[in-house]
């Protein structure tokens, strides 16, 4: 427990730590606490190096320590701490050692027999506000049950700009493994190891993960890991050595970031039809030539609204009386048929290429949606959402959500009708975790909140899943900053979130801001449903009309019209999707507070605001802007908070009249008093001259896609000597690129702008905004002079759904910084 000073302190009896899972660390961190005063209580967890999977080395770089940086978690080497590993269950039941990885399964060999992986992932920065910054990543891998931990070895191979063809060291072409003047006191050959540990294990698989510290360099820098004694035939290996990199900035530059969402099929697509997941072919050859450093996923990671089609949930689907299907039981029968769906799918899914490479080398971050557990979840009537079925669904989505996209460990249980008070405000009363999930089953021991300081975990449980939502803080390099909003744990059709979960969100934004003291200059906020979007209230108001009685009567009388009324609650289909939009009436005055909530923390700390958004399956970007009343210009103005829409990287786009539609829609909005909002005219053309929308629909792009979002203005320490060279490096491939300033009367081709039109350019950086910016490609960027440091856009859209490399053309626009208000 946390004391008022924020110290933790072990109560008498058996020593307890707080961890991910217990949102009082995070209200206290939030608050302004500093969690590196938090004081460890002897013998509740032990920091051995190996226990967190944290890198050692035989020899380590002048001013790094092997010890991972954790706060409040001091290395240890006694004995008696070392024996009591993480890898020791908090909750397990011995009667199968088998689940605990005694009785090992392997080849003959004593190789770890590889299900899914490796995923790799980023969790957060240390030391980033000083020069010499920590990157923080892990990586995942599933295998079937064994007593052998996997071993990752990682160490650098060239900066970016210096990489050469040649094979030497045994690095596969990927580096010219000799020592580069920029990797500081790295020496070439020196590798760091990293041991794995235990998330979750069954009879059946068993999560391991390993974690990284990499120290960011002069220059953006591309790392090795290996994990050895590994065997699938699946993965590309060197004598059952998995072999993979990644790429980490420049300690002067901020990540480059991919960002995308809806990533899966809906029921019924034809996959086939759309060359299944083709625009990762994309993302991978443009990161081969300019790498990406994260990826951010913005929702719909993976669909898994089949168990109802083809999966457990059928029969309860197929039931027509309402009544019936919402009274039916969740049983421990049923719960572990759908967790065995869950975990297949995900398996499935997250080994398909090309996604699968994607995983194992741009590092992820990800936030839910409702796929991720099953369409329109929490958008349905608030009687039907609180079934038996969609609490036991939640707690089995969230089960795998957190092992796969967090390398987290879950829960001990989830909630069953067998069990029902096993849940998170249960569990604070003492009720212990339900006895039959954890029958031949180690779940980890949660770990220490100061471990995963990246996490927001909401003050209490979700209405219809027991557990709290799970936000995100994190710096992506030196001047930009991401934040995760979970806005699907507590949704209903008549909230987001919660209003306790928003002040510890804006809490803990304040404080991160104020700390770093100026020096994030770029704050992206991801929500899964686009907020600046037109209003679609007039088709709400029909769609729960009277006018639909009589249809609904005959649809349950007759059938007619099934497909126009979902198979959960009867509701028309359509609704669950518009109830989920922030612009839908029941979320308006949310939408107005959140909005306005992010401009004082733009006015406050002079950090500009960009949200990320996904959901609807096409493309558009839209912005907040203040009333042309009041004369301020774009880079002053803290209202300005551009929108990036961008969805879908895999699934199907609407059909062309339903873009068309919401193009007819966008009008110019009055938030407030003093905020506009539209989207920009930027689709210039269709993509390849192919037409994909009507004339007259330039901001609604209905064709799969992703986006690409580049610092610009910051230079880059590229060379040997460690000497800026006062320009941004872009190379990727054997390629160093200088990307000099240009004027704004240059930038903008002597076009002007008018700040009182909305639909058009607002500023010198929306001017040509479509294929003919310089931004387009996503592979140069240009800074406009005289302008804050700014974010080049790129969305890359899709030529030919039928073309299985997925080829794009991009479109750019420009977000300048935000001058000082101070």
């Amino acid at each position: 427990m946390a004391s008022p000073n924020g110290q933790s302190q072990a109560p008498p009896g058996p020593p307890v730590t707080r961890s991910i899972h217990d949102p009082s660390y995070h209200h206290q961190y939030a608050s302004g606490a500093d969690a590196s005063n938090t004081t460890q209580p002897s013998g509740a967890y032990t920091s051995n190096v190996d226990q967190y999977g944290a890198a050692t080395s035989g020899s380590e770089p002048a001013g790094q320590t092997s010890t991972p940086s954790v706060p409040g978690i001091q290395p240890s080497n006694q004995g008696e701490n070392t024996a009591r590993a993480a890898h020791e269950p908090a909750m397990q039941n011995n009667s199968d050692s088998s689940a605990n990885g005694l009785n090992g399964h392997h080849d003959g060999t004593g190789a770890i027999q590889v299900l899914c992986g490796p995923l790799l992932n980023y969790r957060h920065m240390t030391n980033a506000q000083s020069d010499t910054p920590v990157w923080h990543g892990s990586v995942l891998i599933v295998a079937k049950p064994g007593d052998i931990a996997p071993e990752l070895r990682f160490h650098p191979l060239t900066s970016v700009g210096d990489q050469t063809s040649s094979s030497t060291n045994g690095h596969l072409g990927l580096g010219n493994g000799s020592q580069d003047a920029s990797m500081g006191n790295q020496e070439s050959g020196k590798s760091s190891t990293s041991t794995g540990f235990k998330l979750y294990s069954d009879p059946h698989k068993t999560f391991w993960r390993m974690n990284l510290e990499v120290p960011l360099q002069d220059a953006e820098t591309r790392w090795e890991y290996t994990i050895s004694n590994l065997n699938s035939t699946a993965l590309t290996q060197r004598n059952n050595v998995v072999v993979r990199t990644f790429v980490v900035p420049s300690r002067h530059n901020s990540m480059r970031v991919m960002f995308h969402s809806c990533n899966g099929f809906s029921v019924g697509t034809d996959v086939d039809a759309w060359s299944g997941p083709a625009l990762w072919n994309d993302v991978l050859r443009v990161h081969a030539e300019r790498p990406f450093h994260v990826m951010i996923g913005g929702g719909d990671q993976i669909y898994n609204d089949n168990v109802r089609v083809e999966g457990p949930l059928r029969p309860w689907t197929e039931i027509h009386n309402p009544v019936k299907r919402r009274e039916y039981p969740f049983h421990e029968d049923l719960r572990a048929r759908c967790d065995e769906f869950y975990y297949n799918n995900y398996v499935r899914w997250y080994s398909t290429e090309p996604f699968a490479t994607a995983n194992a080398q741009i590092a992820q971050i990800n936030i839910w949606d409702d796929h991720d557990i099953i369409d329109g979840f929490g958008s349905y009537t608030d009687r039907f959402m609180r079934c038996d079925v969609f609490r036991g669904l939640g707690g089995v989505a969230e089960k795998y959500y957190l092992l796969f996209q967090h390398h987290l460990p879950p829960p001990a249980s989830t909630f069953t009708t067998d069990a029902p008070a096993t849940n998170i405000e249960a569990g604070k009363q003492g009720v212990a975790p339900d006895p039959v999930q954890l029958k031949d089953t180690y779940v980890m021991r949660d770990l220490p909140a100061e471990a995963e300081p990246s996490y927001i975990i909401g003050s209490r449980p979700g209405p219809y899943v027991p557990e709290p939502s799970r936000n995100m803080f994190t710096q992506l390099g030196k001047g930009m900053a991401f934040l995760g909003i979970d806005a699907r744990m507590e949704r209903t059709r008549h909230q987001v979130n919660y209003d306790a979960t928003y002040d510890l969100v804006f809490r803990r934004v304040d404080t991160e801001l104020a700390k770093a003291g100026g020096q994030i200059q770029h704050l992206l906020v991801l929500l899964g449903v686009p907020i600046a979007y037109p209003r679609l209230i007039w088709l709400e108001n029909i769609l729960r009309s009277p006018l639909i009685g009589p249809i609904r009567f005959l649809n349950k009388r007759f059938g007619l019209a099934g497909g126009f009324f979902n198979s959960f609650d009867g509701s028309v289909d359509l609704l669950d999707d518009l109830d989920d939009h922030y612009t839908a009436h029941n979320h308006k005055k949310e939408r107005r507070v959140l909005i306005n909530r992010l401009q004082t923390i733009s006015q406050r700390h002079s950090v500009r605001i960009t949200i990320l958004s996904g959901d609807v399956h096409l493309a558009a970007l839209g912005r907040f802007y203040s009333h042309p009343k009041l004369h301020i210009p774009v880079e002053k103005d803290h209202r300005y908070i551009v929108n990036v829409v961008s969805s879908a990287i895999t699934n199907k786009p609407p059909p062309a009249p339903v873009a068309n539609m919401l193009a007819r829609r966008n009008k110019i909005h009055h938030l407030d008093d003093d905020t506009d909002e539209t989207l920009l005219d930027m689709f210039n053309r269709g993509p390849g001259n192919q037409t994909k929308a009507a004339t007259y629909n330039h901001c609604t792009m209905p064709s799969r896609n992703y986006a690409i979002i580049t610092e610009t203005g910051v230079p880059s320490m590229n060379n040997a000597n460690g000497t800026a060279n006062g320009s941004a490096a872009v190379g990727g491939g054997g390629v160093s690129e200088s990307v000099p300033s240009m004027p704004a009367e240059q930038f903008s081709r002597g076009r002007k702008y008018n700040r009182r039109a909305g639909h058009s350019a607002l500023h010198p950086g929306e001017i040509d905004a479509g294929t003919d910016h310089p931004a387009a490609s996503g592979m140069h960027t240009r800074h406009i002079e005289g302008q804050p440091c700014g974010i080049d856009v790129s969305i890359r859209v899709e030529i030919d759904p039928s073309d299985k490399e997925g080829h794009t053309e991009g479109y750019g626009v420009h977000i300048p910084g935000l001058t000082s208000l101070k």
